[in-house]
């Protein structure tokens, strides 16, 4: 297991990767290894992020999610968040939550709020949609009622069977320079992007603490046998009061996203 020790001026490098302002490419610290995939992507490049208990719980059966990531694991989201251009969360997530989605516990830029609101029920009292910060984007059905919401972009998508595509999201995102994408919740809207392909890294953050009952953080359909689960590389590291584990799902993409680490086969192997 790696540890994270991040200093000022990893950080700093790390967010001037993000923009291009670098020219030395990524060391071989842990920091880079976890957070240099989301910095030097210049494609698509998608990261789901999940914060749960031992037992695999995001939620208390009623529905209380706070202060589920101890404040190390709370400072990685907010990383994540702020080398991405989006950040990517469902209606439901947006109803049980209220939340920012911004970046406070780090320094950094805030990313583009995306909402998948398939059949229009914000209301528009929502907090992200009134606090005056990052730019929010609301993605609805083609058939949902029309609504407008004073501080927001609508985006009106075709519904299949299942609802929105990933992929009709990503490319509407790519389509106005977003494409860096962190995916963070809630269950069923990970579940759908890491099912239709699209997710290159999850995270999934644990903290010690034991809920007993509630929803879990990935709502993927069942498997029969151990023998068809996903196994995917993995690189396990200590926040401090969380433990990360970093997945690599999809390393047919890791040289095409890094070509210029990805000489390092650490990278390509998670």
């Amino acid at each position: 297991m790696q540890k994270i020790e991040m200093t000022m001026e990893a950080w700093s490098r790390l967010l001037e990767t993000k923009v291009g302002r670098t020219s030395g490419g990524l060391s071989d610290s842990p920091e880079d290894a976890l957070y240099g995939p989301a910095a030097s992507a210049r494609g698509r490049f998608v990261l789901a992020q999940v914060g749960q208990s031992l037992d695999g719980r995001v939620a208390t059966a009623s529905g209380d999610a706070r202060d589920i990531s101890g404040p190390d694991g709370l400072a990685h989201l907010h990383r994540c968040r702020a080398l991405v251009d989006a950040v990517i969360v469902g209606v439901g997530t947006v109803k049980a939550d209220n939340p920012r989605l911004s970046v406070r516990e780090v320094p950094g830029p805030s990313p583009v709020r995306v909402v998948i609101d398939c059949r229009a029920e914000l209301t528009g009292a929502e907090t992200l949609l009134n606090d005056g910060g990052a730019s929010v984007i609301v993605v609805q059905g083609a058939d949902a009622p029309r609504t407008h919401h004073r501080h927001a972009e609508i985006i009106r998508l075709p519904q299949g069977e299942r609802g929105l595509d990933p992929l009709a999201i990503l490319d509407a995102l790519s389509s106005r320079g977003l494409h860096r994408v962190l995916v963070e919740g809630g269950a069923r809207t990970i579940a759908r992007f890491m099912q239709a392909g699209l997710v290159d890294r999850l995270h999934v953050s644990i903290a010690p603490l034991i809920i007993g009952a509630g929803p879990s953080g990935i709502a993927l359909p069942p498997v029969e046998r151990l023998s068809s689960a996903c196994r995917p590389a993995t690189s396990v590291y200590s926040l401090g009061s969380d433990i990360l584990f970093d997945c690599l799902l999809r390393p047919d993409r890791a040289a095409a996203i890094l070509p210029h680490v990805c000489a390092d086969e650490r990278l390509l192997k998670g």
